[in-house]
């Protein structure tokens, strides 16, 4: 049972092909995102794919590769505090509209978005939008001259649960904060090269985990030149201002996206799928 990684999988599910030893692939590399056709590969070693997002079940299916969608493991685990609950082990008061920023967990990406989040959260405050902002600390970088805001670290769910509203890096961390129905504004930022690179070679319409699992534009996304200060805050502002129609709109749709994950016990589901491979089970 390889898990993501295809650098090193795929040439380990090959070898137990070679063997007869049959595979299942948990956790698919984002081949839909940026490589196609190198899906194809994966249908010529591996036996099954148990996937953890609604639309690649059918993206390998139709490459020919028997695939099952058995639901995000963010849904499993200790249940996710309720949005009081956070806020009362924050030590956030009822009445303070809280902002949270994910500006990412490598050092690199933390350098690119953090200048930018950092300024238009202070211009939050200064405007009375929100009354504190809570950095969700999650890696190693280091948060130059924070001001008024505080740094959290190691409680990215409590973070999220908590907040109003959050500013956050594309990645894991917007799917995250579906399932804790918080309303955000997705950004990313890289290098030139980078950015020229991808963009001739990224096969999707969208950054975020959230709208390409709703297949439409649920949360603004802020890429490269359109990730200013001046930007963010005219996407943030609607969604710290309570009945704002844009805030209930988002918060609409991550509820869709947040049933479209399943349930949990993506787990055992896994562990079904890998005993109906091994002769003689049944």
């Amino acid at each position: 049972i390889p898990i993501d990684y295809p650098g090193f999988n795929l040439r380990l599910s090959f070898a137990a092909a070679a063997v007869r030893v049959p595979v299942l692939y948990y956790i698919a590399p984002q081949l839909w995102a940026w490589w196609p056709e190198r899906a194809k590969r994966f249908a010529e070693a591996v036996d099954r794919m148990a996937v953890i997002l609604p639309f690649e079940e059918e993206f390998f299916n139709r490459l020919g590769l028997a695939t099952n969608f058995v639901g995000h493991p963010l849904l499993d685990g200790d249940p996710w505090p309720s949005h009081q609950e956070a806020r009362r082990l924050l030590a956030i008061e009822n009445h303070q509209r809280v902002l949270a920023l994910f500006p990412g967990s490598r050092p690199q990406e933390i350098r690119a978005h953090w200048p930018t989040f950092r300024d238009a959260s202070i211009r939050l405050l200064q405007e009375g939008l929100c009354q504190r902002v809570l950095v969700g600390a999650t890696g190693d970088g280091e948060y130059p001259d924070p001001g008024p805001l505080e740094i959290v670290h190691g409680q990215p769910i409590r973070v999220l649960a908590a907040a109003d509203a959050a500013l956050a890096k594309s990645g894991t961390t917007t799917l995250q904060a579906a399932v804790a129905g918080t309303p955000m504004v997705v950004a990313y930022r890289t290098s030139a090269l980078t950015m020229l690179v991808a963009r001739r070679v990224v096969t999707v319409q969208w950054a975020s985990l959230v709208n390409l699992i709703a297949e439409r534009q649920i949360v603004p996304e802020l890429i490269q030149e359109n990730f200013t200060e001046e930007r963010l805050l005219q996407e943030i502002r609607p969604l710290l201002t309570p009945d704002h129609p844009v805030r209930a709109a988002q918060l609409e749709g991550l509820a869709e996206v947040r049933s479209s994950l399943g349930q949990s016990g993506a787990a055992d589901r896994v562990v079904d799928l890998a005993l109906e491979l091994v002769p003689g089970w049944r």
